[in-house]
């Protein structure tokens, strides 16, 4: 039990809330994306500044309390909320500051990807982040950052100029190419293990109008599409960025009537060259046999892509992720794949196949803390329901489908797609990086105080 006389300290060094189980808003406060995660945290300390991030972080280690760190709330695994310990949630340091001049924005630990786009898309540019713009800045970016710009301009962390950190004795650092050098290197990829993020810095690109949407095949025409689509996308250019998805059309406009909840396979495409070539660069995949059965494919505000996902999958569904990465998408893994997508158990569940080659290539896989640098895919598979009933039905098609396609994949997975899944896989995960990385934890974190996350144990250079 903490001693109430702590609590109040704690309270009074901070501007932002303190809240604790018997107040009221409790119960609002600890709900995460992802409501298969119920947890029951001592204390959530709703940090308004730097200042309190550093009194919470004092506080969790002066008084032994195992402390997760939230940012947008959207962790697969819930990792942003613990039990019986202190949430530092940062959601209400949630800051943009765009500098056209030096085409960098600068965005505080809690922001959301939405409020990022919104904000940059003023000035027509943008930087690489995900799919759903309710994502939390910080999770995505720590764990890789993976999107619709992937293949034009990278990974999040490929753009990601600088950080300030709080670090788990308190002391606030910048992290980047000339300051905390491994610092910077560990936090690209490497998830929360290192501290807690306050700010970032990522350099902008001329994203404004893009050509996108989605086309869609019903799914007794898929297998040629897919065969057709992991030959074009290892090899397409980099202006061109499409994932595949299996899914079910949602029964809501614009998509056609006579197609929604159907079970379906395509490509949400996103293409960011020069506008007047887009018609052009699409016509040969139009052309394509059999013809989509959907071609919402068109002009669309980049914003507008980034948050297409946003009304089908607001907080409070339940979430079962598994996922992999993946060289070689074989005819056996696609036979495979149509397998689980004719099961499908619920109209939310699906599967996406991310492309993460074209300028994600670019790097070695050693430049930075995300190893998969040679892999040409990220795999998901979710269950997904908003029905607590069928949490047992979306765990099991989800495993199931896991475990018979596993054997094709290149091992390891995306951190972001991960749940909790044991010390095993987060090696696989960081393969030959995962040393170095346990002993930068140990130089910033030797106790291990930030380890509710795919966590790296500390170990001293021998």
């Amino acid at each position: 039990m903490l001693a109430e006389a702590t609590i109040q300290d704690l309270k009074s060094n901070m501007r932002g809330a303190v809240i604790r189980p018997e107040d009221t808003g409790y119960n609002e406060a600890r709900k995460v994306y992802n409501a298969m995660i119920d947890k029951h945290p001592r204390l959530i300390a709703l940090c308004e500044d730097v200042a309190d991030v550093i009194y919470a972080v004092n506080y969790a280690r002066e008084n032994n309390l195992l402390v997760a760190i939230r940012g947008g709330g959207h962790n697969g695994g819930g990792l942003g909320i613990c039990d019986d310990g202190l949430v530092i949630d940062l959601s209400h340091m949630n800051g943009v500051q765009v500098n056209p001049d030096q085409k960098t924005v600068r965005v505080d630990g809690g922001c959301t990807w939405g409020k990022v786009d919104h904000a940059t898309h003023a000035f027509g540019m943008a930087t690489p982040s995900g799919v759903i713009s309710t994502t939390g800045v910080g999770g995505l970016s720590l764990g890789g950052g993976i999107g619709h710009l992937t293949r034009a301009y990278g990974l999040s962390i490929d753009n990601l100029l600088e950080a300030d950190v709080v670090l788990s004795d308190g002391s606030l650092v910048k992290a980047s190419e000339e300051e905390h050098e491994d610092l910077f290197w560990a936090i690209r990829g490497g998830g929360g293990n290192f501290g807690v993020v306050t700010s970032f810095l990522f350099k902008l690109h001329p994203v404004d109008t893009v050509y996108a949407g989605p086309m869609f095949w019903e799914l007794d025409k898929v297998k040629p599409v897919m065969q057709w689509w992991r030959d074009f996308i290892v090899k397409a250019p980099e202006d061109i960025n499409g994932f595949f998805a299996l899914q079910q059309v949602p029964p809501v406009d614009p998509f056609p009537k006579e197609h929604q909840n159907k079970i379906v396979g395509g490509v949400l495409w996103c293409y960011t060259g020069p506008m007047e070539k887009a018609e052009e660069v699409f016509r040969p995949i139009r052309s394509l046999e059999p013809k989509a059965a959907i071609d919402l494919v068109g002009p669309l505000p980049h914003p507008v892509l980034q948050s297409l996902f946003d009304p089908l999958y607001p907080p409070g569904h339940q979430w079962y992720w598994r996922a992999d990465f993946v060289n070689e998408l074989s005819d056996e893994a696609i036979d495979c794949h149509l397998e689980f997508a004719s099961k499908l158990p619920t109209p939310l569940s699906g599967m996406h196949l991310y492309p993460i080659n074209g300028a994600a290539h670019e790097l070695d896989k050693s430049a930075t803390a995300w190893s998969f640098r040679d892999a040409n895919w990220a795999q998901v598979i979710v269950g997904v329901d908003p029905d607590p009933a069928n949490k047992e039905k979306i765990t099991t098609w989800t495993k199931n489908y896991f475990d018979a396609l596993h054997p094709y994949s290149a091992g390891g997975a995306y951190v972001n797609f991960m749940m909790e899944e044991g010390d095993e896989r987060i090696r696989a995960t960081y393969r030959d990086n995962y040393d170095k990385l346990s002993h930068i934890k140990y130089k910033y974190d030797p106790n291990n105080l930030f380890k509710v996350n795919q966590n790296i144990k500390p170990v001293a250079v021998a």
